[in-house]
């Protein structure tokens, strides 16, 4: 099992799982509320129904007792309306004082806007929100008595949604400055491991120069080809050391051209790898992009070792170079016949720390990744079959430019 993946989907659990926890416990806790509030308001309502009938049906009673029940009735805060049998309005509170469900010729209340359609609507929400609390008269006539929520209670039947959305947001902020800060962390160990590790070099590769010249002086072996290719590997030490000493530095890029340095490294490659795998380039030889050498050499090694390690015993790598006119790209596709990769981990294999071999850490491709990313380009699998092989394509920006033909 990966430990890097596995801390961070591990993370990523845990982290939701809390957002879980608080949102359940949020919606249970206003629900509670919001279930004591409700049956709190049907109450008043009642109280405000029962201090109405009272002032129909009471007789007559002396001032302050009517005074009483009046200030009961006005105490309720919440819209209601009051109907009769037959759905006609008969009396209301709390709504839109500028409109009346009465038709009036009264020149005091001229101003007053006549609107039943406003009440109406406002009938059909209450009736659709609570049961109507029923007043029975005396004289065997019934008047139905209806409300709406309180502002408070509708304002905290949406609170637990406003809180789960902020609670959201803040945890996504959370994660991406986290996960920023985590990435830069690993990035400035790799880069001082990286710049460490060309300092140790440096020392043994200028000693293994040194013996090499003396040798060819003390057996008088200048053309000897032994010596020729030790010494290109002595080279490819320092162009390795000279990679890691850059890492953490933004490259500098020139003009090349894509197949001849392609091919330059083929044939440093092809020499150190089993007779058994040929290697052929293929697709246009003209082609220019801005390149780092160095970088550019490790990314094409990466692919080239990751393709001679996917074929089990004998099979061909094939490099073939192609250009976009219209979108100004160089397409560079590196095919091989090896055991393939299974779809699901076209972008896994990406990832830092990610490998199907017994032996690897898993950081080729991601490192490959990144210094496609620092030429300006893309890399991606372009096409893979288990047991058929594999194509990596590779995307860069095109440095020729062609001026449109003339009709």
């Amino acid at each position: 099992m990966n430990p890097y993946r596995y801390n961070k989907q591990l993370w990523k659990f845990l982290l939701l799982l809390f957002a879980v926890i608080i949102g359940v416990a949020s919606l249970v806790y206003t629900n509670y509320l919001v279930k004591s509030l409700s049956k709190s308001e049907r109450t008043k309502a009642e109280v405000w129904a029962m201090s109405t009938r009272s002032i129909v049906t009471m007789p007559d009673v002396d001032d302050q007792f009517i005074s009483f029940i009046y200030a009961v009735r006005d105490s309720l805060t919440l819209p209601a309306i009051i109907t009769d049998q037959k759905g006609n309005i008969i009396f209301w509170r709390d709504l839109d004082a500028t409109k009346t469900n009465i038709r009036t010729e009264d020149i005091a209340q001229a101003h007053l806007e006549y609107d039943p359609t406003y009440f109406e609507k406002q009938l059909n929400g209450m009736k659709s929100m609570h049961s109507p609390i029923v007043i029975d008269l005396d004289t065997g006539e019934k008047w139905y008595v209806y409300y709406h929520d309180s502002d408070a209670l509708r304002q905290l039947r949406i609170y637990p949604y406003v809180q789960i959305s902020l609670i959201a947001v803040f945890l996504i902020i959370g994660y991406t400055v986290f996960n920023s800060i985590k990435r830069s962390e690993q990035n400035l160990v790799w880069v001082g491991m990286a710049k460490e590790a060309a300092h140790q070099l440096g020392t043994p590769i200028s000693s293994l120069m040194g013996w090499l010249e003396l040798i060819r002086i003390k057996y008088e072996t200048e053309d000897d080809s032994v010596l020729n290719e030790m010494e290109r590997d002595v080279q490819r030490l320092e162009v390795v050391a000279d990679r890691f000493s850059k890492i953490g530095s933004i490259p500098s890029l020139t003009n090349h051209n894509v197949y001849r340095v392609i091919n330059d490294y083929i044939n440093y490659f092809r020499v150190r790898t089993s007779d058994k795998i040929t290697f052929a380039m293929e697709g246009d030889k003209h082609v220019e992009a801005m390149l780092n050498i160095q970088l550019f050499d490790w990314i094409i090694e990466n692919l080239l070792k990751n393709a001679v390690n996917a074929i089990e015993t004998e099979g061909k790598i094939i490099v073939t170079i192609s250009e976009n006119i219209a979108k100004e790209e160089i397409f560079i596709d590196i095919s091989d016949n090896g055991k393939g990769i299974a779809r699901t981990n076209f972008e896994n294999i990406f990832q830092p720390g990610f490998t199907t071999r017994k032996r690897g850490w898993g950081l080729g491709l991601s490192l490959t990744k990144r210094m496609v990313s620092y030429h300006k380009g893309q890399i991606f699998v372009k096409e893979s079959e288990i047991g058929r092989g594999t194509t990596f394509r590779i995307i860069l920006k095109s440095n020729l430019r062609y001026e449109p033909t003339q009709v």
